[in-house]
């Protein structure tokens, strides 16, 4: 069904007329939505991403069976060194992990990165600490649904969008309830922080928006900007109830001393903040070796172990260790030495595509390179391949227009206190899909075809 419906998206766009006009739609509303990043069109594609409902169905039963193991993973992390160290939770972080957020959630949203093929469906990353994209892919719902060509479309087939704005929002008051212990009185008044003149601005601006058209004051401002003074956090005259947290605690690190505001309102139980620093626990990506370690099966039970088994690639710390692969012992090094053709080198904690190495990618002099400089990092992983999705989309070319690429296809469930709630998808040339990068993405609908 899905080969058909692509096939016939792409029938249409033969229209001359319906593609230009499409076009002419889409750069227009990409405009008016705000969706640029880092000065460029956000889905430089005339086609979205179609999934399949009864596909879909299967993702979300998988990607919460695999959520509910991660859980696990924090709950026991919260106070086991082994583990702490495991993930590679360093020093100070786990001084910030220690402290009660006044939710239990670890992560109320997050995303996971996967690919959806025939025959497998993997997922390569978590996004725990503060996921991306959400207001971005409502956006872009609303401009692919009023294309001329979406419309033809749709004639023949029903198309579902995942919004996540709302959900987003509910997340936001769901965990300031639970951390006042009570229904607030009043509207919360939300603060968007992060850095300043970060590529993601334009989606604050979505978000700022959305929250006072549903009742909520907002503001986006930069920790610099922070203010904790009589018990409350404020910035300038607005005093602030939730903190939603964009701001990564890699890039709060640097500047924490300069700019207390933050942690000290945290610190004192002033301020709920949503994700709270102790997501840091699974935002890690040494997440994947806890989940595929045989030392840590205890953990988990069993429709848990299995989901992990299917669908989360084989993962290890990279050091000078013996560890398992297959039910086999390994000289771990010697490993990843001999079989770069299925391996991937990757730090524990960046994003962005930054420090990669793919060794299907390299030759033998390159590889070992990585390898000894992954090493003496001491905080890089080694991951194994997954089968990658990949479609021709009609992508835009710099000059506007528009060729048939293939494309490879990271598709990114958003979770919201566990539940599967809204997805995107991302789309690159290159064997790393992140808009960082260079990459695009689009939006994700659910198919099926009208009877």
């Amino acid at each position: 069904m899905l080969d058909d419906a692509v096939s016939y998206y792409h029938q249409l766009l033969a229209d001359e007329e319906l593609g230009e006009s499409s076009l002419r739609t889409l750069d227009q509303g990409l405009e008016e939505a705000k969706l640029i990043f880092g000065g460029r069109r956000l889905s430089p594609y005339l086609r979205p991403h179609f999934v399949a409902e009864e596909d879909w169905d299967r993702i979300i039963k998988i990607c919460e069976t695999v959520w509910g193991a991660i859980q696990k993973v924090k709950d026991a992390a919260v106070e086991n060194e082994q583990l702490l160290n495991a993930l590679g939770i360093t020093p100070i972080e786990r001084e910030l992990v220690k402290i009660d957020p006044g939710y239990r959630a670890v992560s109320p949203t997050a995303r996971l990165d996967s690919f959806l093929t025939e025959e497998a469906y993997s997922f390569v990353e978590l996004n725990g600490e503060s996921p991306a994209g959400i207001a971005f892919a409502d956006a872009a719902y609303d401009i692919f649904s009023s294309l001329p060509v979406m419309r033809r479309f749709g004639e023949r087939y029903h198309l579902r969008p995942l919004y996540g704005r709302r959900l987003m929002l509910d997340v936001l008051l769901r965990a300031y309830t639970e951390y006042l212990g009570r229904t607030p009185e009043r509207a919360p008044q939300i603060a968007i922080v992060d850095l300043k003149d970060v590529p993601t601005t334009k989606e604050f601006e979505l978000f700022q928006e959305f929250f006072e058209r549903e009742g909520y004051p907002a503001i986006i401002c930069s920790p610099d900007e922070l203010e904790f003074t009589n018990n409350r956090l404020r910035t300038g005259a607005f005093e602030i109830d939730i903190v939603y947290k964009r701001l990564l605690v890699n890039e709060y690190l640097p500047v924490m001393k300069e700019s207390p505001a933050l942690l000290d309102a945290y610190r004192a139980g002033r301020v709920c903040l949503v994700n709270s620093f102790r997501s840091k626990l699974i935002h890690k990506k040494a997440l994947f070796a806890v989940l595929t370690d045989e030392r840590y099966r205890n953990l988990f039970d069993g429709g848990e172990l299995a989901a992990i088994k299917a669908h989360v690639p084989w993962t290890r710390s990279v050091r000078a260790e013996k560890t398992s692969y297959k039910d086999q012992e390994i000289d771990l090094l010697e490993f990843i030495r001999r079989n770069r053709d299925r391996l991937v080198l990757k730090p524990n904690d960046d994003y962005g595509g930054h420090g990669i190495w793919i060794g299907w990618n390299s030759d033998e002099s390159a590889w070992e390179n990585a390898l000894g400089q992954a090493v003496a990092d001491g905080d890089y992983l080694v991951q194994e391949r997954v089968q990658t999705a990949r479609e021709t989309f009609p992508a835009l070319t710099a000059d506007g227009r528009m060729e048939f690429a293939e494309q490879l296809v990271d598709l990114d469930p958003l979770l919201f206190y566990g539940k599967v709630g809204s997805a995107f998808t991302r789309l690159s040339y290159t064997e790393l899909a992140n808009v960082s990068s260079g990459g695009g993405m689009v939006p994700t609908f659910i198919i099926s075809r009208k009877t």
